[in-house]
């Protein structure tokens, strides 16, 4: 029978500290990988944060089972080939536990180097299904759905809700736009109501994109749904608009975020992301929106609470396990459910957080509003 046992975001470390024997290492090492600079800052950052106020709380309390946790943040750019940098950089410090990294593709090419140290990783916003579902990464761990279940919702929203009929589908060529795209193809394919028109690949980091925005136009679709990240979505969109197309543009969490808003400006208005389900009426969740806002002055970005949750569960699992063995966390994980502002969820045994979910999102006078 699994144990549950929900727990209050910080009161767990100490309860654990009273009960549980202390560990060997002087502190535990909590590594925070993602994207901390360049195009994509805007949502590694927050993860940042949420790392930070976590560990604060958690070391004011006593730490877990008596010993303080110590911060190693790491920046990978998104980028594969920095991440593999920065998974080995930080096994060599000797990390215990991952939090992050933060797009699928740095995900992937990191998870290697976690593995063979014998480190569990867990991600707020990696949402590539191969992930979990190939077999070939036990260490990881998200807390956010999978693409397939975001690709699900953005193709019924465009079906059923919006009643369309004829899709675009365009990608940034990489794991995750690549990856959920070919999920809404798949879907939409598998479907009675709909068809592909185009299913196209962009170049990431391309000035001008004037060419496949005309290829959507031609092909006469009712709606672009596309996967990939906002610099290329707000290039996208705006070329869209000015050339006074008005097909409806339906994104992923890759794209809601309000660096989008920003760099498309008026063109952003009315676009559907998808996203994590929606949080505030969750009392965890406002306690962490509030403790950011009071540290750092402002609203927390893109994945934040996700962040919170993973860096919660983390040391949750470490508390119970008394031990950051990776074999010892992973069970730990997978054995008791935790309070965290998405929810209280427990991982099934590929590492995906039961419990959590998307919605889809629009920009309505400039922010992101549920759609009900």
């Amino acid at each position: 029978m699994r144990k549950i046992m929900k727990l209050n975001l910080f009161a767990a470390a100490m309860g654990l500290s009273l009960v549980l024997p202390a560990m060997a290492a002087d502190t535990i090492k909590l590594g925070v990988a993602g994207a901390h600079s360049g195009d994509l800052a805007s949502y590694g950052l927050p993860s940042v944060n949420a790392a930070k106020l976590v560990v604060a709380d958690i070391n004011a309390k006593g730490g877990i089972n008596g010993k303080q946790v110590e911060l190693l943040v790491e920046d990978d750019v998104c980028k594969p080939e920095v991440a593999t940098n920065t998974a080995t950089k930080l096994v060599s410090q000797g990390v215990h536990v991952v939090m992050g990294h933060i797009c699928s593709g740095a995900t992937k090419a990191a998870l290697p180097i976690y593995k063979s140290g014998g480190v569990v990783v867990m991600s707020p916003s990696a949402t590539n299904p191969g992930l979990t579902q190939s077999g070939d990464y036990p260490n990881f761990f998200r807390t956010i759905a999978s693409d397939d279940a975001q690709a699900r919702t953005e193709v019924d929203f465009a079906l059923d809700h919006l009643g369309l009929k004829k899709i675009a589908i365009i990608h940034d060529k990489g794991d995750y736009g690549k990856g959920l795209a070919e999920f809404a193809k798949q879907f939409i394919e598998e479907s009675d109501k709909g068809e592909v028109m185009l299913f196209e690949g962009v170049t990431p980091g391309a000035v001008d994109y004037s060419a496949v925005v005309q290829k959507i136009k031609r092909s006469r679709a009712d709606a672009v749904i596309f996967g990939g990240y906002h610099p290329e979505a707000s290039k996208i969109i705006t070329q869209m608009r000015k050339k006074r197309m008005k097909t409806i543009f339906i994104s992923d969490d890759g794209v809601k975020d309000d660096t989008f808003i920003k760099v498309a400006g008026k063109y952003a208005e009315g676009v559907y992301a998808t996203g994590p389900k929606d949080t505030t009426d969750n009392p965890l969740s406002k306690e962490a929106v509030a403790a950011h806002k009071k540290e750092f002055g402002a609203d927390p970005g893109a994945f934040f609470e996700n962040a919170y949750a993973a860096t919660i569960a983390l040391l949750n699992a470490i508390g119970h396990a008394n031990s950051t063995d990776m074999a010892d966390v992973k069970k730990a994980l997978q054995t008791f459910e935790v309070a965290t502002p998405v929810g209280s969820i427990r991982f099934d045994e590929r590492g995906d957080a039961v419990g959590v979910g998307f919605a889809m999102y629009q920009v309505t006078n400039g922010k992101y509003v549920e759609v009900k």
